[in-house]
């Protein structure tokens, strides 16, 4: 269980968890899907609907009938689905979700959340069994920086500010969101090394905080203070 058997720990299964809706044609996670050929969306179904068992099922038998490693990256809504489907599945640290990187994740406590939103109410609260970055922007309007930011802290994920961009989803103009690729590069490296070995959680957390604000947070935050 603690290693990935015959599969390259370089080449993971990344599966994209869209949000509310659905991703659209110039979301990143479809333009990804559409480049990448280690890269499958996960039909959740009920997009404008969503249901937290039907949705939790329907990752499940996603991740479960993957190649392993799967590394997840999803988006908003997705998030939420993300951390359900942790707290409900009880994996050991590190398999089969090797790791994650979750994308402005919605605020679905928030009092004047839509009732869709509410569907995944509350939000977990547990640790995540593997490594993680939740990336959030300072004006997005679904969540408030300081909630990414708790929510973050309660999964044990490493937090990037993106800085003002919105839902960072299409409307935000990222487009193919090269520095997203990079985090997820970085969470795919925290979650095991060359040898398919998954890291210790303290080891992982390490490659995290280091290469991920050297990745993005230092593009982010840097072009912000020119």
């Amino acid at each position: 269980m603690g290693t990935f058997s015959h599969f390259d720990p370089a080449q993971p299964t990344i599966l994209t968890v869209p949000g509310l809706g659905g991703s659209g044609p110039s979301h990143w996670q479809t333009l990804w899907e559409e480049s990448r050929p280690d890269t499958v969306r996960v039909e959740l179904g009920m997009w404008n609907t969503p249901h937290r068992n039907a949705w939790v099922t329907k990752l499940d038998q996603a991740i479960r009938t993957a190649q392993a490693p799967v590394v997840l990256a999803a988006h908003s809504l997705g998030c939420l689905a993300v951390a359900w489907w942790a707290e409900l599945a009880r994996q050991p640290y590190g398999w089969r979700v090797a790791g994650a990187l979750l994308v402005a994740p919605a605020d679905v406590d928030r009092a004047d959340a839509q009732q869709e939103l509410k569907a995944l109410a509350p939000a977990p609260r547990a640790p995540l069994p593997f490594p993680s970055i939740v990336v959030a922007s300072t004006d997005d309007p679904w969540i408030d920086i300081e909630r990414a930011h708790s929510l973050a802290v309660d999964w044990g994920s490493h937090f990037v500010d993106a800085g003002a961009q919105g839902h960072l989803n299409a409307a935000s103009g990222i487009g193919w969101w090269n520095e997203g690729r990079e985090l997820l590069d970085r969470v795919v490296h925290a979650a095991a090394d060359r040898h398919g070995k998954t890291r210790p959680p303290s080891e992982a957390r390490s490659i995290l905080a280091i290469n991920a604000t050297d990745a993005a947070q230092a593009h982010y935050l840097g072009d912000r203070a020119a």
